[in-house]
């Protein structure tokens, strides 16, 4: 069974099709899910989505597109909603200075308290990082100085600078069909030195579905296709590959239980 680590069940991109979504997931050996909150002001529906399936997890968080937005948010809040027990995680949250839909300083501050957060708790972080490496290694390396703290570079898109880093910091890389795509070879290249106990694959549905299936709607079954490429990448069988980054999921996501 593979864990597809990161997608948005509650996006309206797959409204009245969540069961035929989970049961073609299940047709493809995706055991587990969970599914991300991105907004605060959002959680409930996140949850509500997580508690209608045994399999399927969820997180609270805010995404830095929405960090100027949602209400500022103290890592108290977060750690007062993250009781509730389909949650598992803190995030996704993080940097993204590509598109700068929020303002910069708006974004540290909220990455700042979910990291506060996910060191007194010691639930993982869900980390977004797009076009920021130079700060996500300073904010890290700065919060990773005051104490440690579990978590995932989700959608692993960077180059070998930031995975060193991260992995220097006791962090998983989660990667998604991007590592399909035929622009990706220095994404390939970075994958490949990743050890395995530290790696996740993940969809991030309703996005960035692999290829074949580059352009369409994403979906937790697809998570089959990016482990199939990385497995490949990685120079292993595709079951010992599924049993090693299921396991790190389970290790990483600790309040999770197998069912």
């Amino acid at each position: 069974m593979l864990v597809d680590s990161h997608c948005h069940l509650d996006f309206p991109d797959f409204e009245g099709e969540l069961d035929d979504i989970v049961a073609r997931a299940g047709e493809a050996d995706i055991g587990y899910m969970m599914t991300i909150c991105t907004h605060v002001t959002k959680f409930q529906q996140v949850h509500d989505v997580a508690n209608q399936f045994e399999n399927i997890w969820c997180t609270v968080g805010i995404h830095p597109h929405n960090a100027g937005s949602e209400p500022e948010t103290s890592a108290e809040t977060l750690m007062s909603m993250a009781e509730a027990p389909k949650v598992i995680a803190f995030g996704e949250t993080g940097l993204d200075f590509f598109y700068d839909h929020s303002p910069r300083e708006r974004q540290e501050t909220a990455f700042r308290a979910h990291i506060d957060a996910a060191r007194e708790t010691g639930l993982p972080l869900v980390i977004h990082t797009r076009d920021a490496d130079d700060d996500m290694i300073r904010i890290l390396r700065d919060e990773h100085g005051r104490g440690a703290f579990p978590g995932v570079i989700h959608c692993f898109s960077s180059g070998p600078e930031l995975a060193e880093a991260v992995l220097e910091m006791g962090l998983y890389i989660s990667v998604s069909g991007i590592v399909t795509f035929k622009t990706a070879d220095e994404l390939r290249e970075t994958v490949k030195s990743v050890p395995i106990e530290r790696l996740l694959v993940e969809t991030d549905a309703p996005y960035l579905a692999p290829v074949p299936h580059r352009g369409k709607r994403n979906e937790p079954a697809y998570t089959a296709k990016t482990a199939a490429k990385v497995a490949e990448l990685k120079d292993m069988d595709a079951d010992a590959f599924a049993d090693a980054t299921t396991e790190n999921f389970f290790q990483l996501f600790s309040k999770a239980e197998r069912s």
